[in-house]
């Protein structure tokens, strides 16, 4: 079990699809390498950046076996498998799964058509889930934006604790930064919180933050960890301008159509995923072209990852 607290990038990949829409695992090993050569620290796979929510429960434990048959023997790279957050009897058949591959820790984030009613039923949702994978670690997935989970997550640290053995942590995508720190300080700092908003990172690190979950660290992670050592070093100034540079990158998701584009960035990292599934639109090949000039026109070719 995954016990130690995490420290550095977790990248959150890519599901690569081929030009018909379906698995290509075959790229896998090379994005592992890539996010190894990278010194990325982790997977957290089938997540929101991963598509969870469009790939069927088979096609979910085939990207899972083919990440664990590449770190399942490596202590230096930690996989997160997201099991989803809707059905909950899924959520442990793929929590049992997990386990059995080899997964270092599983994640499940607030049901978003039938809702939980507050805390204390989130936090059985939970203790279900986590019970059905016993000897791997479990965090919670909170990111209010596309669940409507709005809960305060000290609330939710303050209903599991000691009562789910495995519970380990939050990857913290939300903005609540007064809720974030009470959570990082809770019983002595004793759970993992995983900040998951790349453009405020440097704001986490103000905070304590050591570990973060992010999309575009697949393909910037030089970027990250250019400001990460800045700030510890004291440079702040320098830290100011790379989450500045992270920011520029990142308005170009928005003006580009969102989540999609950051399969577009992979292309210019050699890494092609192909597009995303329905409902989420791609841009077409002409508005590739002006992308490229943009990206191009940020300095990407200076901090982009190597593959």
């Amino acid at each position: 079990m995954l016990t130690n607290k995490i420290e550095g990038l977790i990248a959150a990949p890519f599901t690569p699809f081929d030009s018909n829409g379906e698995l290509n695992l075959d790229l896998i090993p090379s994005y592992y390498e890539s996010l190894k050569k990278n010194h990325v620290k982790g997977a957290f796979i089938c997540g929101s950046t991963g598509e969870g929510v469009s790939l069927t429960f088979d096609e979910k434990v085939s990207v899972l076996k083919a990440w664990t048959s590449l770190t399942k023997n490596d202590p230096d790279f930690a996989l997160i498998m997201f099991l989803g957050g809707t059905n909950i009897k899924e959520c442990k058949q793929l929590a049992v799964i997990s386990e059995q591959e080899g997964a270092d820790a599983i994640s499940f984030t607030s049901p978003f058509y039938f809702k939980p009613a507050g805390v204390q039923q989130l936090a059985k949702c939970c203790a279900e889930i986590a019970a059905a994978a016993p000897h791997t670690a479990f965090y919670y997935y909170h990111i209010p934006v596309l669940t409507g989970g709005n809960f305060n997550m000290i609330d939710l640290l303050m209903e599991v604790d000691n009562k789910i053995p495995t519970f380990r942590g939050i990857k913290y995508t939300h903005e609540d930064f007064m809720d974030f720190l009470s959570c990082l300080n809770f019983q002595e700092r004793k759970y993992d919180m995983l900040w998951g908003r790349d453009e405020n990172m440097l704001s986490s690190l103000v905070l304590g933050s050591k570990g973060a979950v992010g999309s575009t660290y697949n393909y910037a992670a030089p970027l990250y960890l250019e400001l990460i050592e800045a700030y510890n070093n004291g440079d702040l100034e320098k830290a100011n301008k790379s989450q500045q540079k992270s920011i520029d990158m990142i308005r170009l998701l928005g003006k580009y159509g969102g989540i999609a584009t950051g399969k577009s960035y992979m292309k210019l990292v050699d890494l092609d995923c192909g597009e995303f599934r329905l409902p989420i639109a791609n841009m077409s090949s002409d508005q590739f072209e002006v992308f490229k000039k943009e990206v191009e026109d940020l300095g990407f070719a200076g901090f982009k990852s190597i593959r």
